[in-house]
């Protein structure tokens, strides 16, 4: 599997997970609406990947080099890095904090964060941009913990929102536009 196909894959797994995770707060009309919409969206994801990968047809980051993987060291250090502050984060939410409805925008904040390494690991600059809306919405997530917004508010902005970002990076990795969209190297 390409790079490029697999990362489209994670961001979809992750953002569908983002969603279906945090719509416990809203009404069960809007939870099941989102939760739907974010299926489709995963399975269109996981069609384009599919069809990317199928005889005939390239992939976006052509093929890699003599059958390695694209996730080397600098890509598993990173990961490595976001598991610890994922975890700290929300151990001093939930603990001294005292704000374990902070969780999911300090997930947010993390994720976010980890686009820009991720962007400079892989020279990919679309991540940066990932990386600047995702951890948007995680600042503006912890802000409304702090407030005292309503824990559905926290969830849409910290949870939904990203969730949403994530679904349509993937399907932009997956099913080719974004090769129309930028310029030629």
């Amino acid at each position: 599997m390409q790079g490029q196909r697999i990362g489209s894959m994670i961001a979809a797994v992750f953002g569908l997970l983002f969603v279906l995770l945090n719509t416990g707060a809203l009404p069960p009309a809007a939870a099941w609406t989102l939760r739907a919409l974010a299926a489709a969206a995963f399975v269109a994801v996981l069609i384009a990947v599919l069809r990317v990968g199928a005889p005939g047809r390239v992939s976006a980051s052509g093929a890699s080099a003599a059958g390695k993987s694209p996730f080397g060291r600098a890509y598993w250090v990173v990961v490595a890095a976001e598991v610890v502050a994922l975890f700290a984060g929300v151990r001093l939410l939930t603990g001294p904090l005292g704000h374990p409805d902070g969780g999911v925008a300090w997930v947010s904040f993390v994720v976010g964060v980890h686009f820009f390494a991720l962007a400079a690991a892989f020279q990919t600059p679309f991540f940066n941009w990932l990386g600047v809306t995702v951890t948007t919405c995680g600042v503006v997530g912890l802000i409304l913990v702090f407030a005292g917004a309503a824990q559905a508010w926290i969830d849409v902005i910290g949870g939904i929102v990203p969730g949403a970002l994530l679904l349509a990076s993937g399907w932009w990795g997956a099913s080719g536009t974004h090769r129309q969209q930028l310029p030629a190297r």
